[in-house]
């Protein structure tokens, strides 16, 4: 899998997929997944836009195959930011198309807002504009990690998370790919989650923007995502009928869709 240095002592690591005719340019759109996850968050997306995009799925720091961090690592939401624009440096493009779930979504909006003439286009899945109402529950999650460890962890929250129409083989699956996180990565995400805040930012993004949310978000309801994502000049708001804060995981086939045809040549 490929891997660079995104800063001293650092290293991350993505997945290309790459399925575009080698004769035409195509873009890249990179993907950024949430909270306990890795790259393979994204897994239903890659048949809807790899033939026409060149798909990179990266790893967070701390998660998938980039290498866990201890609890005591100086988590800034600043450096995954800046772990984007390294990763676009890496890759050799002047450009990307940038898509996100969850928090990744976040950060999707920072990168853009911070740099603007990287991103082309830009979607939000599910992903909120400020975690600080994380912070009544991030203190429960730590200490449900330290004493049950990540599997448990998963397994309570996952509800709230995903709703209640996933199918139990849908669950497990998302229990196996969470539970597989670091328990120090996760304790000292958790600390910096409830200090994320882009709201000021996002009136500078300059590029057309997609923002999916769901009815029943737990993240926040469909008219506050609706307050911050009209202050974005170019976007518009898709809200699917579900009880679910993770869209891109409930509802994988829709969402691919209206990525697919937001993103489109």
């Amino acid at each position: 899998m490929p891997e660079f240095e995104s800063a001293p002592g650092i290293t991350l690591h993505y997945t290309v997929d790459d399925f575009t005719d080698p004769w035409r340019a195509a873009s890249t759109l990179v993907l950024l997944h949430g909270l306990a996850e890795s790259g393979e968050a994204f897994r239903a997306f890659v048949p809807y836009l790899a033939r026409t995009h060149r798909v990179v799925r990266l790893d967070h720091r701390g998660y998938g195959r980039s290498p866990a961090l201890p609890a005591d690592h100086p988590w800034r939401f600043d450096a995954l930011v800046e772990d984007v624009a390294a990763l676009v440096r890496h890759l050799g493009v002047p450009r990307v198309r940038l898509a996100g779930g969850k928090i990744g979504g976040t950060v999707a909006l920072a990168a853009a807002a911070r740099h603007p003439g990287m991103v082309e286009r830009l979607a939000v899945l599910g992903g909120p504009a400020s975690l600080t109402g994380m912070a009544a529950r991030t203190p429960a999650w730590r200490a449900q990690i330290a004493a049950e460890g990540v599997r448990a962890w998963v397994r309570g929250s996952n509800a709230g998370r995903m709703g209640s129409r996933m199918t139990p083989g849908q669950l497990q699956w998302w229990e196996d790919l969470m539970a597989g996180t670091a328990a120090s990565t996760l304790d000292g995400f958790l600390r910096m989650v409830p200090s994320v805040d882009v709201t000021a930012e996002v009136g500078r993004i300059a590029a057309p923007t997609l923002v999916v949310t769901t009815t029943g978000s737990g993240l926040g309801s469909a008219e506050e995502v609706r307050a911050w994502q009209e202050r974005i000049p170019d976007s518009r708001l898709v809200v699917l009928e579900n009880d679910s804060y993770h869209v891109a995981a409930s509802d994988p086939d829709e969402t691919a869709a209206l990525l697919r045809d937001f993103m489109a040549p």
